[in-house]
């Protein structure tokens, strides 16, 4: 054990006479402010705000019927009327529940494969930027410390902006 440990200590000493370069980065930062998350969210909200807006429009027609429905139970006239709009009350409602649940599901799994595809595009671009700028290891997540002189996450938003941009001039 001993001389395992001797030999991990004289490996990182070699390591660091080498001129080891090591960076740290922050996944949330990164996830937060590059421009590629901000574009999939402006995607998402553009593809599920037609869904959206027919709910709410839904939701406002149902207030509506049960304004209705309220006004006519204060009246002693049209029991028939009445109990179809009651009806019609119940029926809308249920429609806007399962409209609902299906966009949540929808909504739910595209922002997962949306958020897939940043993290994978996040990866690669730290990667790259290791292998550009020479770092031996980047780290990021289960970090206690990292001071400025290690910590490249500006580095990589910009880099993710600039890659943003190339592709936006397309």
């Amino acid at each position: 054990m001993a001389a395992l440990l001797g030999l991990g200590l004289a490996s990182t000493g070699e390591a660091a006479e080498d001129g080891l370069r090591i960076g740290y980065v922050s996944p949330a930062k990164v996830s937060s402010q590059a421009p590629q998350a901000e574009a999939a969210r402006a995607e998402l909200e553009e593809e599920f705000a037609p869904r959206d807006e027919k709910i709410v429009a839904m939701q406002d027609k149902l207030e509506s019927l049960r304004q209705r429905l309220n006004s006519q139970q204060r009246s002693s006239d049209g029991q028939v009327d009445r109990q179809q709009l009651q009806r019609r009350v119940v029926k809308l409602r249920r429609d806007i529940e399962r409209r609902r649940e299906a966009f949540r599901e929808d909504f739910n799994m595209r922002r997962n494969e949306a958020l897939g595809e940043l993290q994978e595009r996040i990866i690669d671009t730290v990667k790259a930027f290791a292998e550009d700028e020479g770092f031996d290891l980047i780290l990021s997540e289960g970090v206690i410390h990292a001071s400025d002189a290690v910590n490249v996450t500006d580095r990589i938003i910009e880099r993710l902006r600039r890659q943003h941009q190339r592709h936006q001039g397309r």
